[in-house]
Formats: structure tokens, sequence, C-alpha cells
């Protein structure tokens, strides 16, 4: 690839971070940056965290690849379940990219974390079904079939116990009702068992916040499937937004 070094950003509920990254290895060129997403979460004072974040890197790149935590289709979000409302619509790629000055291209948050574990992470060469569950604010997920990915699914959003998943299992839930990470093992638990009847994968893996504390629910966890964290982590968000964006800007230029 051309441009090996490209900001790659994760737009979150509760923090917007960003790391220029080599996209030809997913190595970190610098520190992960993080700056608190603004209260409330509307695109205007987004954008401006976005062009924050990009000058505070000095990145002198020409594209920037974000995740969002949306369903994004053409570059715009048509949903917003934990950022604020008035996203929907909303064409995030046009918005970025004039608070920045550079072409942003963004894809749904899970989806670049996946693409991170796919590509560079313990999800490489893995054949068959893979998913990822982002254990956050919300429950995201990512499906790849034999390293390809199916984009925007929606896994936080089936239903349990009369409610959304992430609203009964994700670590906002936890938190929320002050659970053990044992109490909310069962729970998320019980989760990843309507995953593996859904989807019957071969591989079930762990990002997010929570997954760094996967020693401490494991035990609670009893699946066919083998489940693993991801080890990127928190790093993943922004190592896959940046390999999308460099992808699919290689794409445009062919076409």
């Amino acid at each position: 690839m051309k441009n090996q070094e490209i900001l790659g950003v994760d737009v979150g509920a509760s923090g917007i971070k960003g790391a220029i990254i080599n996209v030809s290895t997913g190595e970190l060129l610098t520190e992960r940056l993080r700056l608190e997403t603004p209260s409330p979460a509307k695109p205007d004072s987004m954008a401006e965290v976005v062009a924050e974040l990009t000058k505070a890197l000095s990145y002198k790149g020409k594209i920037i690849g974000v995740g969002f935590p949306s369903i994004v289709k053409n570059g715009k979000a048509m949903t917003a379940a934990n950022i604020d409302p008035s996203w929907i619509g909303t064409d995030i790629e046009a918005l970025f990219s004039k608070s920045t000055g550079k072409k942003v291209l963004a894809v749904n948050d899970a989806d670049a974390a996946g693409l991170a574990c796919v590509h560079f992470g313990v999800g490489k060469g893995v054949k068959g079904t893979l998913v990822l569950i982002t254990i956050g604010s919300g429950l995201g997920s990512a499906l790849f079939s034999n390293g390809y990915l199916l984009p925007n699914t929606e896994f936080g959003h089936i239903r349990m116990n009369g409610m959304i998943a992430e609203q009964y299992a994700s670590s906002n839930a936890r938190k929320r009702e002050e659970l053990s990470w044992e109490d909310w093992g069962v729970r998320f638990n019980k989760y990843l068992l309507e995953i593996e009847r859904i989807l019957s994968p071969d591989l079930i893996l762990l990002g997010g916040g929570a997954s760094k504390k996967f020693d401490l629910f494991e035990k609670m966890l009893d699946l066919k499937t083998k489940v693993k964290p991801a080890h990127l982590k928190n790093e993943a968000g922004a190592i896959g937004a940046a390999y999308y964006a460099a992808v699919k800007s290689k794409e445009k230029k062919k076409s």
C-alpha cells in the first residue's frame, strides 16, 4: 500500500481515541490519544473533537479512518443507539472531512475492531464463521466468514429478558446494577449462548474494555464454541479503522 501511515479514530460513547497506524503491520506509530466524547454527543461538537485529535497527533497524511458507533452505509450514520439521535442520516464522512481537512472514510466501530483482529490479531487465518463481540457502553458485533466481513450486524440488539441484549449484558448494565464479575458473567454467558444458537460460530472473540478482565468472568462461560479475548483490546478500533480507510481508498482509486 502506498499510504502506509493512516490516522485511525475510534469514536465511542465516552471517549474518542486515535493513533497513527502502520496499515501494513497494524502497529501504532504514536501513542493512542483519548479525548472525552462531548455531552450531548451531537454531530458538530463531535466533529470538533475529531479535528482536535487530528491536530494533537500532528497528522500530516491525507486520509483518516473512523470507526463509528452506528450502522454506517455510504458514509452515513443510520442508527444512534448510544449517541445523540441527531446523528441519524448524518453524513459522517462529509462532516469529519470538513472539520479535519482530510478525506475521512467511516465504518461501524465493531466492524473496525473485527478487521483489526482478522488481519493483525488472533482472528488471522481463522476459517469458517468468526464473531467479535465488543463489550462497552453497549454490545457491538462483527461477523466474518472465512475472513470476509459481513458489515453492520447488530447482535447487541437481539431480545433477551424483555429488553435488548446490551441493556442486559453490557459493561453499562454491570455498572448500573452493581453486579460482581461473576454475576455479570452468568448474564453474559446467556447472551453468548444466544449468539452460538443463532450463528453456530467457529470462534468467538471478545473485545472492548471488559475483555481486559476476561480472567474474572471466564469461568462463568459455558459454550461449545471456543471463546478468546481479542488481544488488541482498546487499540483494535483505531487499527481497524485505519486499515479500512487504506483498503477503501485503494478501491475507490481503481473504480
